[in-house]
Order: structure tokens, then C-alpha cells, then sequence
């Protein structure tokens, strides 16, 4: 079995490949803390395991992607200890099989790389992989396989809890795709505004992307919040949550 480890800004998601059932079996996640605490994230784990009928001892290779390089030493931490592993951590020197055509190549977030090389893996063709996370993302290929570059905006949560911090009256909401564009109350207001102005917004950068570079591109969506802007699903030729641990796992096993 793989582990894919992608700790992002938001949540640390531990995903499990089965390789004789050639499947993502499991996923854990955990919040993504400064301080996070080693004996709780190991409690998590093992409760996590208990629960699936899986061991640590199953694993037989773990490769991590983290934008958040202040947790990197306690990711290394818990996978010495509790799986009893070097894991390798994906760096700017990892990617052997795309070339990034930016002018700041080291630059680019792992997690973005893990998704083209998934993306382009699947489809060898040009595309742009839209990431809604932390941040939302366009990362665009084209049909050589080269990273053209990136384009990064808030993200949704982002986008309500910047609302709900710095307004007095206006309450966190629930992320939910109201079916009225024209808010009735305050929250649905709220989720009128951010929900069908992101909508806008992905459609409009999908748009001028296309316009700029004249070709046909596969759009896909992945992150943890995909699925929640349900009015765009007929732009995306695939929508695949775990793309970004597909590549992790691509590129671990690829490593120079």
C-alpha cells in the first residue's frame, strides 16, 4: 500500500492506495497547525487504522507533498516513528518528466506539481487544472507536457472568512450553492455573492486563458471543494479529488 501525505494550508489529507485493488482505499485528514502536536496526530492515525482493519506495517512507501515547510520536520517526525520510514519529500528537483517554463521554476508549489503531473499522466494532452483549496488555482499545460505557468486567486474559505473577519455583522457560512442568485438574508446573501462570483470568476479565467493561448485544453477540477460549486460541473471534462495524491505518488515513484 502507497501513502500520499498532502499538507496544504488548510488540512494535512493522508491518502491510502491500495495496489492490489488499484484504488484510493482511504483518506484522513488532519488541520494543518504551526503547532501541531505529534502524540495527537499519531492518536488520530492508529485510531484511523484501528478503524479501517489497516496496520502501519501495510505501507510500503510514503512520498510528501507539504507547502508548509514549518511542519516538515514533525511530517518526518511521525513517519520515522509511526510507520518506521524515510518518506520522500517532493522538491523543485523532483520532476523529471515536465518541464516548467516560468521564469521562476522553484517557485512552483509541489502540490500544483503533483496535479499537472497526474493531469498530464492521464490525458498527455494540453489542460488546465483548476485547484479549489486555501488558494484557487489554474495550472495550465500545453500539449508537450510544459507548465505554462499558474494563476492563483483566494480561495473559497479564504474568500468567507475574510468576509467574517474583518466585517462586525456579517456571520461565517456554511459553503453552500444557494438556488437563488439574489440573497434573501444575510447568509444568503453571503453565499449568493462568494459561491455565483466564483462561478464567474473560474469561468471568465478558463475563458481569457483559452483566448490568450488559441488551443483546446482539458479542464479539470480538483481540491477539496470541487464538487461544491455544482453549476460548473459541465465545464470540467473530469472532476478527480485526489488527483494531487495520484501525482505524489507518480513522482515518488519517479524520483530521480
Amino acid at each position: 500500500m502507497f501513502l500520499s501525505i498532502d499538507a496544504g494550508n488548510s488540512n494535512i489529507v493522508f491518502g491510502f492506495y491500495d495496489t492490489n485493488n488499484d484504488l484510493w482505499a482511504f483518506e484522513h485528514r488532519e488541520e494543518t497547525k504551526n503547532d501541531i502536536s505529534l502524540k495527537l496526530m499519531e492518536k488520530n492515525l492508529q485510531l484511523f487504522l484501528l478503524e479501517n482493519g489497516l496496520k502501519a506495517s501495510m505501507i510500503s512507501s510514503i512520498g510528501i507533498s507539504s507547502v508548509v515547510p514549518e511542519i516538515n520536520d514533525s511530517l518526518r517526525s511521525l513517519v520515522n516513528t509511526f510507520f518506521k520510514q524515510q518518506p520522500y519529500f517532493i522538491n523543485e528537483r523532483s520532476y523529471t518528466s515536465l518541464e516548467v517554463k516560468t521564469t521562476r521554476p522553484a517557485e512552483m508549489g509541489t502540490d500544483l506539481m503533483a496535479n499537472a503531473v497526474a493531469a498530464y499522466d492521464r490525458y498527455a494532452s494540453a489542460c488546465i487544472i483548476v485547484d479549489f483549496g486555501t488558494a484557487l488555482t489554474f495550472t495550465i499545460l500545453n500539449n508537450s507536457g510544459e507548465i505554462l505557468g499558474v494563476n492563483i486567486v483566494p480561495g473559497l474559505k479564504t474568500a468567507i472568512r475574510s468576509l467574517f473577519r474583518n466585517t462586525s455583522k456579517l456571520p461565517e457560512v456554511k459553503l453552500e450553492l444557494p438556488k437563488s442568485v439574489i440573497g434573501k438574508d444575510t447568509v444568503h446573501s453571503i453565499q449568493a455573492g462568494v459561491l455565483y462570483g466564483y462561478s464567474g470568476l473560474v469561468k471568465g479565467m478558463l475563458e481569457a486563458i483559452k483566448e490568450e493561448l488559441e488551443g483546446d485544453f482539458k479542464i479539470i477540477a480538483t481540491g477539496g471543494l470541487s464538487e461544491i460549486i455544482t453549476n460548473l460541473e459541465g465545464i470540467f471534462d473530469d472532476i478527480d479529488r485526489e488527483l494531487t495524491l495520484k501525482g505524489i505518488k507518480l513522482i515518488t515513484e519517479k524520483k530521480p
